[in-house]
């Protein structure tokens, strides 16, 4: 019995090849990732001395990108300072070129987005309506339909790589299930069944995720590849419930079976209203939408900004409404905080509407609340008001695997 211990030259060749396109799809997306991430267009004179990769290296992979639609050149701009002489060539994300279809369904909205590369929306859709209790085969045949109206106005020659969808509730990533979405009152459904027709052309596998972790996501990472400030914050997503999310270094913490993050069914009175979970008491039940409305006396349809200009005219109800709210989140956020450490606090939906009338009192309670106070101060940032964000994170996750392997879209 003999033992070859070579491999011989064919795959001693073999494996040489297989190595250096290994690296050359590793290169492609370091290139892409640092043109992506730059503050301002970079050339590739920066991207070398930001890669270490050779000039003449970083030149041949931005052809290759350039050509297949991941990149492209702008305006040059001559001299600058430290730029004497020759125009650079600045790089940016290629616009309307691949794009990723985002949906959510809400409680009070469903939304279709189609995001591009550069994180520019290039069409959407969001249509108000009432789904609480709602079927869900007629929800997704609604969603179905606006998000083929949304890919009918794609620009010629978009690539649409990817689609997602936001859910509110917990959900099964892997198997794209939701599992139950109280505020829904939808138990174990299978969304993508329902969206078939509506991507069935584009061969796309629904990518399905909680809608609080989505937004999240869009918040640490506005657009793909680029970073926001802060990459460490306790996320709440405000409507009719509260989601909420955990994110670390910019990564959102999903836990063991990626349930992680439902912060309003945080419990801030066991004797207090039921919720629709089945306990009582929830963070949602003083600090969702239809609880801080019916606090300040208003009408649970009353359009977005009522209540906000109710406080700003001092009216009692309404003050004591918002104080009682935010009371009841930094109750809830202070635990929070105190097991994780993570002491920024985002506010997102409803709550973002709201959110420089709350945040006063939320950061009075954290202070009050979190042990490590004294040395870190909580703070409430608010994220911008967007009704689907999570629409937006779902996009960008699609679109995050372009960027990390974009030898794939490259066909080469």
């Amino acid at each position: 019995m003999s033992c070859n211990l070579y491999p011989g030259p064919a795959r001693v060749k073999g494996m040489a090849n297989l190595r250096q396109a290994s690296l050359r799809h590793a290169n492609l997306a370091l290139v892409t990732r640092t043109v992506l991430a730059a503050e301002t267009p970079p050339s590739r004179a920066d991207v070398a001395a930001a890669t270490s990769l050779t000039r003449s290296t970083v030149s041949r992979l931005v052809d290759e990108l350039v050509a297949g639609g991941v990149l492209e050149e702008v305006e040059s701009v001559v001299g600058g300072p430290g730029r004497p002489g020759r125009p650079a060539t600045p790089l940016t994300a290629s616009r309307g070129h691949f794009a990723a279809l985002g949906l959510q369904i809400g409680v009070g909205h469903l939304a279709a987005r189609l995001v591009d590369l550069s994180g520019t929306v290039l069409a959407e859709r969001l249509v108000n309506v009432d789904l609480a209790g709602s079927k869900p085969s007629s929800a997704l045949r609604r969603l179905g339909s606006l998000a083929a109206r949304v890919l009918a106005e794609a620009p010629e020659g978009c690539r649409v790589v990817g689609a997602g969808l936001a859910l509110p509730g917990l959900v099964d990533v892997g198997s794209g299930r939701l599992l139950s979405a109280p505020n829904l009152g939808w138990e174990d459904v299978v969304p993508g069944t329902g969206l078939e027709e509506a991507l069935g052309g584009l061969e796309l596998k629904l990518r399905v995720g909680n809608e609080a972790d989505l937004a999240a996501y869009a918040f640490a990472h506005p657009a793909p590849g680029r970073d926001n400030e802060p990459q460490d914050f306790v996320y709440l997503s405000g409507e009719v419930g509260i989601g909420g999310a955990v994110v670390l270094d910019g990564e959102v913490m999903t836990g063991r079976h990626g349930w992680a993050g439902e912060i309003g069914h945080v419990c801030i009175d066991p004797d207090g209203p039921p919720c629709r979970c089945g306990s009582t008491g929830c963070l949602e039940q003083y600090a969702g939408r239809l609880a801080m409305l019916s606090a300040a006396g208003l009408d649970v349809a009353a359009i977005d900004g009522e209540l906000r200009g109710r406080v700003e005219a001092g009216d009692e109800q309404a003050c004591d409404a918002v104080r009682s709210a935010g009371r009841a989140l930094g109750i809830a956020l202070g635990g929070v905080v105190n097991v994780l450490d993570i002491p920024t606090v985002v506010l997102g939906g409803h709550l973002a509407q709201v959110g420089e009338l709350l945040s006063p009192e939320v950061e009075a309670v954290l202070a009050r609340r979190v042990l490590s106070a004294h040395w870190v101060t909580p703070r409430v940032a608010i994220a911008p008001d967007d009704p689907a964000a999570g629409a937006t994170g779902a996009a960008l996750i699609a679109l995050e695997e372009l960027v990390r392997h974009p030898a794939d879209v490259l066909g080469t």
